[in-house]
């Protein structure tokens, strides 16, 4: 299902009308963003393909200095590069963080480095210990990449199913290969890294490294922080994207490929006749409207965005349209409006605020329900008139002596007019801007509102 924007939004006194997602710009200037995560702090680190690491403050600004630069060991070349990043849970004290790359021979590495011991805001490059080598021949894509520590302290690292049409060499379903799969390690050991008790084959025949396996090329998985719930972003082969929803106590899951792509057969060669052995997507996507790739999210837990609260969101590469589903019944996808930039990654921050990053234009940007934008107004006293409005609109600000600056961005999330204004000068030229939908922002000494806008 898709819902597109119904006019009209948000006219002078009336109530508000269905959530609307929207990225808002909060920094650029990066190149090929693959992953951004948090270290338990403010800060984003944002993860480059060609393999630098750059730190994101809280305020937007990029330090000068790159966290780390990989450049030299990592294979940057269509689908393969620096992949994944994930920060031990005790990075506090112990300094410790994981990367997943890819090398000149296109092997998968999952690797430890270490913070500087002299400078926190950088790591030493000399201090890499290479964990995890995992052979990937012939094909260049589908190389998963993505690695999260699970609640149970264990590194979770999704790997790809090797490439090629429709997975030629049957990796996905061969428990001895660990391509199309979900690994699952212990990083908590003296010896590089050890295997779960709990993992499937830890005891039995099989790599014991799986946690789960039967997946094409789970490009973002991530856990909710309240159920600790894992969401697996499945990517399609020609045409259908998966979303899966599982608990992770439950080890040994087969999630189906290359026997099935979705809920439909793909192949029948050397698959199992009974289907209860599989573990069905909870919601799914065609290509018929243009998508491609589904970029895996979160279950946003923040608090700025009420209405968000429960939802899971993920984004299509191609369609470059944000979707949601609810947390508790997620079969009903729906989608946003098309922006623009290719999403390649999400992130979630401290504060379970999400952002999402465009892979080609070098943007992060941070999500935004732009409906709530009427309450907030509300709650500070602001309203904005005439909406839709042609020539001009009104910032009427009641009982604040203090300036304020309005912001109007577009729904890529470019800033298109800053303004200062007061109680006497609140009148905002919109003259040069098309028709269509707009946000605009009204920040009061940091304090921020936000709502649709519509110039007709």
């Amino acid at each position: 299902m898709k819902r597109k924007f119904l006019l009209p939004f948000l006219l002078f006194g009336c109530a508000a009308v269905a959530q609307t997602i929207v990225p808002v710009q909060f920094a650029s200037g990066f190149s090929s963003i693959s992953e951004i995560v948090h270290a338990g702090t403010s800060q984003l680190y944002v993860v480059q393909q060609g393999g630098l690491i750059r730190m994101l403050e809280s305020d937007g600004t990029i330090n000068n200095t790159p966290f780390i630069d990989l450049s030299s060991i990592v294979n940057f070349d269509g689908e393969r590069g620096l992949l994944g990043l994930a920060f031990h849970p005790e990075y506090a004290t112990n300094g410790y963080f994981f990367v997943f790359y890819t090398t000149g021979n296109g092997d998968n590495v999952v690797a430890r480095y270490t913070r500087s011991a002299d400078n926190p805001n950088v790591a030493d490059a000399q201090s890499g210990v290479v964990l995890l080598t995992i052979p990937h021949p012939g094909n260049s894509n589908h190389n998963g990449g993505c690695i999260r520590f699970g609640q149970d302290g264990y590194l979770y690292i999704s790997t790809g199913d090797g490439g090629g049409a429709g997975d030629p060499n049957g990796n996905a379903q061969n428990i001895n290969i660990l391509l199309g799969k979900m690994l699952r390690i212990d990083v908590n050991t003296e010896s590089g890294y050890g295997i779960p008790e709990t993992n499937p084959f830890a005891s039995t025949a099989g790599s014991d490294e799986i946690w789960a396996y039967g997946l094409r090329n789970a490009w973002k998985f991530s856990f909710e922080r309240n159920s600790g719930a894992m969401w697996i972003a499945d990517v399609g082969q020609g045409a259908i994207e998966e979303i899966n929803k599982v608990d992770p106590a439950t080890a040994g899951l087969n999630f189906g490929w290359k026997c099935y792509e979705g809920n439909a057969v793909f192949s029948t060669a050397d698959c199992p006749v009974d289907g209860s052995v599989f573990t069905f997507p909870v919601a799914e996507y065609n290509h018929n409207a243009g998508g491609c790739s589904i970029t895996g999210g979160y279950v946003y837990t923040g608090t700025t965005y009420p209405n968000l609260q429960g939802k899971y969101l993920f984004a299509d590469y191609c369609s470059n349209k944000i979707g949601w589903v609810s947390s508790e019944t997620p079969a009903a996808i729906t989608w946003t409006e098309a922006f623009e930039g290719n999403f390649t990654s999400f992130a979630e921050d401290i504060n379970g605020e999400l952002y999402i990053a465009g892979g080609t234009n070098g943007v992060v940007y941070k999500l935004t329900d732009a409906t709530a934008g009427t309450e907030q107004f509300d709650k500070t006293g602001i309203t904005v008139y005439p909406n839709p409005a042609h020539n001009e609109v009104v910032v009427a600000i009641k009982n604040q002596a203090a300036t304020a600056q309005a912001t109007i961005y577009d729904l890529g999330g470019k800033r298109l007019i800053d303004k200062d204004v007061t109680l006497n000068d609140s009148a905002i030229n919109t003259s040069a801007l098309q028709a269509g939908l707009y946000l605009i922002e009204i920040n009061i000494e940091g304090n921020k509102a936000q709502q649709k806008l519509i110039i007709k």
